[in-house]
């Protein structure tokens, strides 16, 4: 089969999906209405709330929300469980749960004055479950931050051989990676102190990002190790203080325009990948079902690729995103169907083709043994040599735009712990920024400097051994949020089984993701000769996690019931 029907079949069910159940949302379950005065015109400061065009603000989500997950998770899920059940869990998963996700997260933020998923939890479910939400969303932040930052420096310090010899070495990627860290800066500055406009400053900026593509390879930079640190963990520590000064300077600055550029990256990744599939001809090679086990063995389809898959059909993440930054910068109402729903079936689409780079592949190919963004980037690379751009360019441009979904990210990573720091402890002005931003950049930076191990001893990559453990509390973060919106919506929507549309999805991703964690926990806990204890040394820290996590999704979920049989005394913000 050619893969071409598959892309467009889905392409075209996102597209019904967004006219009709989106309307739906808009309309019947969440009322937008122009008429309100959203918080980023009512409280504009030109720093975190600053009222923002919806194709800007659009191009910003999208680059925020589709970061290394929808192509990472789909491409593990695929390869272990077959194409199938990825492609169908993207489709429904987006449709039906991670876009009512995103977007009930943003209504429900800037109809309670921009504030944070967490104080809707507050306003709604009481203190407790505020503080044990806060908890649950720090960790999930540093999970990100890890996993993310892993994955992106190996690119930096690996290399990629084609076929006919030809080496795409890291010290290019690294280079372009700073280049176009540089870009949005000056971007940022001409925008605001001259006269440029956005549209004369995408003209000429977006080619600038191709430059710095092709120039990469002729100055590479090549980390030395330095002491006990080798290159990978230097550019760890390198990126992690980045995303600390980006996290602390105006929006305007850094992330407005990166978000804009990067969405643009990310459109035209998935423009290359249509024209390159649309005159390619590839054929699905992988096969539509590996024979993993339903239930049983070492990684059972039930519940592992419900979280494996992760942001590429829903993400806890989207909500922080969502309430975090976005509702802060939307302009008007109606701008929430296209930016929360509109951007979550963008980044199904680029699940798919994700997805898609598996697909393409003959099972036992040793490309399937690499990291998901070397297979992504070679898929990307095979795309765009049908139409006459060299292959070794065009896997330099899938590793740069997997890096540049990374980006986007991490700053808002870093930009929402320290949100939430600020929020548990009241601290106010630069201290609390400062303080924030130093604590959600640093456990990070401590996690990655751990050498981690398999089960037979062997060191691993970070990315590795977190990216279940990262799957599993993003979706549960997930449902945790969609409980927050359902309860907000039982207490202040009209139309009463609105609730409904958020409960149902909030009960499934639930018990997906708390099934996952205690089988991790118990899994992770058998020791070197087979029985059940602890694990020695670093490795110590999955099994803690997994309990830890369980232990507060269970605690929320009691504090949940409790709120509703008994419910807190609230000021009501309309649905």
């Amino acid at each position: 089969m050619n893969v071409l029907f598959i892309l467009l079949a889905m392409a075209v069910l996102l597209y019904i999906a967004y006219r009709t159940y989106g309307s739906f949302l808009s309309n019947k379950v969440f009322k937008l209405d122009d008429k309100n005065v959203t918080p980023a015109v009512e409280f504009e400061d030109g720093l975190d709330y600053e009222p923002t065009d919806a194709s800007l603000l659009l191009g910003q989500q999208f680059s925020a929300i589709a970061a290394a997950g929808p192509v990472t998770g789909p491409i593990i899920a695929g390869i272990a469980f077959g194409w199938v059940p990825a492609l169908l869990w993207i489709l429904f998963g987006s449709i039906f749960i991670g876009g009512v996700h995103d977007m009930g997260a943003l209504v429900a933020s800037i109809r309670n004055k921009g504030k944070s998923i967490t104080e809707t939890v507050r306003t709604h479910i009481g203190k407790s479950a505020w503080i044990l939400f806060n908890l649950f969303i720090f960790i999930a932040l540093v999970l990100i931050i890890v996993a993310f930052t892993d994955i992106t420096t190996s690119a930096f310090v690996n290399t990629v051989t084609m076929e006919n010899g030809e080496v795409v070495g890291g010290g290019a990627i690294a280079t372009s990676s700073v280049l176009y860290l540089c870009l949005p800066m000056i971007m940022g500055l001409l925008m605001r102190y001259t006269k440029l406009n956005l549209t004369w400053a995408t003209i000429i900026f977006l080619p600038l990002v191709g430059v710095a593509i092709w120039a990469g390879k002729y100055i590479p930079i090549n980390m030395p190790t330095i002491g006990s640190l080798d290159p990978k963990d230097i550019w760890n520590i390198i990126i992690i203080v980045y995303c600390i000064i980006a996290n602390i300077i105006p929006v305007w600055l850094l992330l407005q325009p990166r978000g804009h550029l990067g969405g643009y990256f990310l459109y035209a990744a998935i423009l290359v990948a249509f024209i390159g599939i649309i005159i390619g001809g590839f054929k699905v090679q992988y096969p539509a079902f590996t024979g993993a086990s339903a239930f049983g063995g070492n990684n059972p389809m039930f519940p592992m690729l419900f979280i494996t898959v992760a942001c590429g059909a829903c993400s806890g993440f989207h909500a922080l995103v969502s309430s975090g930054t976005t509702s802060k910068q939307l302009k008007k109402e109606t701008d929430a169907k296209v930016i929360g729903y509109g951007a979550m079936l963008l980044e199904g689409l680029v699940a798919v083709i994700a997805l898609i780079t598996v697909m393409i592949v003959t099972k036992g190919d040793e490309l399937l043994g690499k990291s998901p963004n070397f297979v992504y980037s070679v898929g990307i690379g095979s795309f765009m040599e049908k139409f006459g751009i060299s292959k070794a360019f065009g896997i330099s441009f899938g590793l740069m735009a997997y890096t540049t979904f990374v980006y986007d990210t991490l700053d808002v990573c870093t930009r929402l712990g320290r949100f939430i720091i600020q929020e548990l402890t009241g601290l106010k002005g630069w201290l609390g920024k400062v303080i924030g931003t130093i604590i959600i950049g640093g456990v990070p930076i401590i996690l990655m400097t751990i050498n981690l191990t398999d089960t037979a001893g062997n060191p691993v990559s970070a990315w590795s051994i977190f990216w279940k453990t990262f799957g599993a509390s993003n979706q549960l973060l997930a449902a945790l949020a969609l409980i927050g919106i359902t309860v907000w919506l039982k207490n202040t929507a009209s139309f009463k089984k609105a609730y409904l549309l958020t409960f149902i999805p909030a009960i499934f991703m639930f018990i997906m993701s708390t099934w996952a964690l205690l089988r991790m926990f118990f899994v992770n806990m058998k020791t070197a000769d087979g029985t059940f204890g602890f694990p020695a040394g670093p490795n110590i820290i999955l099994p803690i996690l997994c309990f830890i996590y369980a232990l507060l999704a269970i605690w929320m979920m009691f504090e949940t019931a409790k709120s509703v049989t008994k419910p807190v005394e609230t000021v009501k913000a309309k649905a």
